[in-house]
């Protein structure tokens, strides 16, 4: 091999070409940990209702790290994120000495259990809120299902001017419905909107007519509902 001249020659090319290589590289990264290229601004944009200005310096400050080139976006990102009403952020450079960040909020909808919050997207977040929420009570793990659940139920509801104040849904698949004048309905596990929507249907020449108080609504016969007020158990048919 040392007789050959010419593989020796690329050889030592080859080397020479590496060794360029690391020495860019190496001064590259020094350029870049210069002081020449701070972090002069950065902007956050988004609808923000919740998280506060306080927040998000809290976060700017205690968690941006490096300039321009080696401030680490992911990190940056996660930062945002574990603010507790901030749903997604996207981060990104700005040349030459801007970072942009812009904000999702979490929307919430309803209250997890009374230990959290769910969202418009079905995600359940831990934050805090002194709106009036409906409730959702149901299996981990089902938070989309119910959200998804809550909006037909609302708009079924609408022509009675009646809406849920809680949603119930059982280990067993069973679905409950708390009004906001007190009633309790009763769906179960199966056919919900068209029970629903007969209960709907009907209720203007049934529950109407009937003294003003709490009741609970089975909804769950083939052709009617049973209405329990008091003492007195109603049976409606071929509604």
């Amino acid at each position: 091999m040392w007789d050959n001249h010419r593989l020796l020659n690329g050889i030592a090319t080859g080397l020479y070409l590496v060794s360029g290589g690391l020495i860019a590289y190496a001064a590259l990264i020094f350029v870049i940990n210069l002081p020449i290229f701070p972090l002069r601004e950065v902007e956050v944009t988004g609808r923000m209702t919740h998280t506060t200005r306080d927040q998000v310096h809290g976060v700017v400050t205690g968690q941006f790290s490096g300039n321009f080139f080696t401030l680490n976006l992911e990190h940056a990102r996660s930062a945002f994120e574990k603010l507790p009403w901030v749903r997604t952020a996207n981060v990104r450079r700005q040349w030459p000495d801007r970072l942009t960040v812009e904000v999702e909020e979490h929307v919430a909808v309803a209250r997890w259990r009374d230990i959290a919050l769910v969202d418009t997207y079905g995600d359940v977040f831990e934050a805090a809120t002194d709106e009036t929420l409906p409730t959702f009570i149901a299996p981990d793990g089902t938070s989309m299902e119910v959200a998804q659940r809550y909006a037909a139920f609302q708009k079924l509801l609408q022509p009675l001017g009646k809406f849920p104040v809680q949603i119930v849904l059982s280990e067993r698949r069973a679905w409950q419905i708390k009004l906001n004048d007190g009633d309790l309905l009763q769906l179960g596990r199966e056919q919900m909107d068209d029970r629903l929507q007969r209960f709907v249907y009907a209720y203007s020449r049934t529950l109407a007519a009937l003294p003003s108080r709490t009741y609970r609504i089975d909804l769950r016969y083939p052709n009617g509902f049973a209405v329990r007020g008091g003492a007195a158990i109603i049976k409606t048919h071929g509604a």
